[in-house]
């Protein structure tokens, strides 16, 4: 049956006569019935006639914006640029694939290999690092963004549950039980723990002097306080904490024996801690050591002669990796990053080219009368 909308029902979005219905007669507005339609109600919003900002793009808009992130831009870029190229940084790779390096003996190294393979490198600065510096430990090929290794640990155990010490998750397979007894820490990314021990020493007269190396303050303040925790009990024993438990398969102790200091110890170790952060990319670095500035009068490390002793632990030849100790001065920036002051330029002299060429067009043929004579 046809429905006629007067033009007062189109504006009213009602109609006012009566509708039929299927199954014969009509509910009208005299009959006391509901009227009803699928048409929106005549509002602004159902209608969409709300009020809206479009913009018009023009040539006196576009060209002025496209000109102003290219000043604003490559100014910035070339800031971050010279910052990072300000940064000091120092990387040496003592992997020890070529035949000439003095780790080249420790190239077949295992984890139960006693003992420990070392290697002393010799290499000179040629400038000063004057402000704190840090030392940090680099692996490549090591692709820490498995999605089982990353899975692979139990938070609950790292955290200090007791009940979960005696029985990690089931995540931690293969490494939650050896030997019948519960893995503390469980897990891939624990049993991989680095383990290469660095020492720093200055060279002067042929007299060396070993440089102070900091291990505390390494972590996150909330990976050390809040995420990772001891197990509670009766005293601060670890070893009787810790009981009933043992060590991961291809670590040479257990995680209570990990240092002598007491706050620097088990779960909370800033090693392990730092370890347990793990990386998104293949190639990556970690923070090892600190080295504190004494006084203002002196650089950290003055430009001379230097040696680094290895104590050669961690194995990588077997999956093609590549190890390296770095050391590096930060900015207000971070560390050295180039990437981000050459992505500052790169774009803002896209836009700036941009902008002439744009402007060339519209000067040249922005002015011409382009529309067409429409016959009567």
């Amino acid at each position: 049956m046809a429905v006629n909308y007067s033009a007062k029902e189109e504006a009213d979005g009602h109609p006012s006569g009566g509708v039929g219905v299927p199954g014969g007669g009509a509910v009208g507005g005299g009959g006391g019935g509901v009227v009803k339609t699928r048409k929106p109600d005549n509002t602004a919003f159902k209608q969409q006639r709300l009020p809206a900002w479009q913009p018009i793009l023009t040539a006196g808009t576009v060209l002025p914006a496209f000109f102003i992130i290219g000043l604003i831009f490559i100014p910035i870029g070339i800031g971050i640029f010279v910052t990072s190229n300000n940064i000091r940084e120092y990387e040496i790779d003592y992997t020890g694939t070529e035949p000439s390096s003095p780790c080249n003996k420790c190239l077949n190294v295992s984890w139960d290999s006693t003992p420990p393979c070392t290697c002393t490198i010799n290499f000179t600065l040629e400038h000063s690092f004057e402000s704190n510096v840090f030392m940090y430990y680099g692996l490549s090929n090591f692709y820490q963004n498995h999605r089982r290794y990353v899975k692979s640990r139990d938070d609950s155990q790292l955290n200090g549950d007791n009940s979960s010490l005696l029985n990690p998750s089931k995540e931690c397979e293969p490494y939650r039980t050896n030997e019948d007894k519960p893995i503390a820490p469980c897990g891939a990314i624990a049993n991989s723990m680095f383990n290469d021990t660095l020492e720093l020493y200055r060279i002067d007269n042929d007299t060396r002097t070993p440089i102070t190396l900091i291990k505390k303050g390494i972590a996150w303040w909330t990976d050390k306080n809040v995420k990772f925790r001891n197990p509670t009990g009766d005293g601060n024993n670890l070893t009787a904490l810790f009981q009933g438990t043992t060590k991961p398969v291809n670590w040479p102790k257990p995680v209570y024996m990990l240092d002598s200091e007491p706050d620097n110890n088990g779960f909370i170790n800033e090693d392990f801690i730092v370890w347990m952060r793990t990386a998104a990319l293949p190639t990556f670095r970690k923070l090892y050591r600190l080295i504190e500035r004494k006084n203002n009068l002196q650089p950290t490390l003055q430009a001379g002669k230097y040696s680094l002793d290895i104590a050669y632990n961690y194995p990588v030849h077997s999956f093609d990796g590549r190890k390296r100790m770095i050391l590096s001065t930060i900015s207000w920036m971070g560390g050295k990053n180039p990437f981000l002051g050459i992505a500052y330029i790169t774009v803002g002299s896209i836009c700036f080219f941009l902008g002439v060429v744009l402007l060339f067009i519209h000067h040249k043929y922005g002015n011409r009368n382009t529309s067409a004579d429409i016959p009567n």
